[in-house]
């Protein structure tokens, strides 16, 4: 079995000592003094200073395998840190780890600035998971660093080898309604089934948000689905297009992309409660999926559904937390994620993408790890 280990650590200014501690951390917790490969996220206070925290976190862990990127927030099963410099790290000290020449066909763990994620790298034939690297504003670029080294490209690629995976992806919407065909005219949906486009979507909102002078458009969505209609939603056969104005005259609707005259379209509402309950049903059907209680786990999530939309706590995080006790977890908050979705891989917003491990051994499972601390053997 894999020793692995996670620790957090935040401070009053960015320090790459500080990188090197959250590694030694993480290694004692692990219960080991050297590590096969670190999987480490600093907070954006370390763009300036990134090749030197992952030198520094190199040293620490007696390893040149560190990989990883800045981020406007990181986390682990530990806590989470936003708006302050911040250095958290997953150290792998077995068989199980990340590895620098990924297998065909395992999922690829991608990281990448917003600029740097193409649609052909994108597609790739592999499923992909991971994080867009931003800045606070979650629009400019982040530092990614891969295998020890700096990715000057802007993007970087690895797999977790020795573990079997299951991701998947929590997209927290509050479905209003059924889909119905649409009619339209470019951006512009007329019609919902025999019904003006906005007033369908009036009455599915809530009472209190029928009534406001301005709809919230930025809690709003399009759900525009894909193939058979049957069963659409709950395979997760649809792509969500915001929705960014309304027309009280002409009673229409407007999204940021043009759907086809005739496709099946819902509304759909970004909610808090929603979302926890979305990110319990992930982290049971990909528990199912894997056969056994996950050894580790990794999450991103986007800056618009960590605490900033939950209230100042992060439900997602408590509900993982919750569901595997003691699981070792690391994961950060950015301007995006990249996600498998049943149309391929895909730049998503607003989600998070829960990927968890069982990691191959010769001996019995590990089991769920309950009542252990951060960081524990598994």
């Amino acid at each position: 079995m894999s020793p692995i280990g996670t620790a957090i650590f935040s401070a009053d200014k960015a320090d790459p000592e500080l990188a090197a501690a959250v590694v030694r951390a993480a290694l004692e917790r692990a219960g080991t003094g050297i590590a096969r490969s670190v999987l480490l996220f600093l907070s954006t206070d370390f763009v300036h200073q990134a090749h030197a925290a992952v030198l520094a976190a190199s040293r620490a862990a007696h390893c040149l395998q560190v990989t990883g990127c800045t981020a406007p927030g990181i986390f682990t099963e530990e806590d989470w840190v936003l708006d302050r410099p911040a250095a958290c790290a997953m150290v792998f000290g077995g068989d199980c780890g990340l590895a620098a020449h990924p297998e065909a066909n395992t999922p690829l763990l991608s990281l990448a600035a917003p600029n740097a994620a193409p649609r052909n790298w994108l597609g790739g034939g592999r499923p992909r998971y991971g994080l867009l690297s931003t800045d606070n504003s979650a629009h400019g670029a982040g530092r990614i660093w891969c295998h020890g080294k700096m990715a000057d490209d802007g993007r970087c690629e690895t797999a977790v080898a020795g573990a079997r995976a299951a991701i998947g992806v929590s997209r927290g919407m509050r479905i209003l309604g059924e889909a119905r065909a649409a009619t339209c005219n470019g951006r512009d949906v007329l019609k919902l089934g025999s019904h003006p486009a906005l007033n369908a979507l009036l009455r599915e909102l809530p009472p209190e948000m029928r009534e406001m002078e301005k709809l919230p458009f930025h809690l709003l969505a399009a759900g525009i689905v894909s193939g058979k209609p049957e069963r659409a939603i709950e395979e997760g056969r649809y792509v969500l297009v915001p929705v960014i104005a309304a027309n009280h005259e002409e009673r229409s609707v407007t999204l940021t992309l043009p759907p086809d005259d005739g496709d099946r379209v819902f509304w759909a509402m970004r909610q808090d409660l929603a979302a926890e309950n979305d990110m319990r049903r992930l982290a049971g059907q990909l528990a199912d999926r894997l056969g056994s209680a996950p050894d580790f786990g990794l999450l991103f999530s986007c800056l618009g559904r960590g605490p900033y939309f939950f209230g100042g706590e992060d439900r997602d995080l408590e509900v993982v937390k919750a569901r595997f006790p003691g699981m070792p977890l690391i994961g950060a908050y950015g301007g995006g994620q990249v996600a498998p979705l049943f149309n391929g891989n895909q730049q998503i917003h607003n989600a998070a993408v829960l990927a968890l491990f069982g990691a191959e051994a010769t001996g019995p499972a590990s089991g769920s790890g309950a009542g252990s601390r951060a960081g524990t053997r598994v």
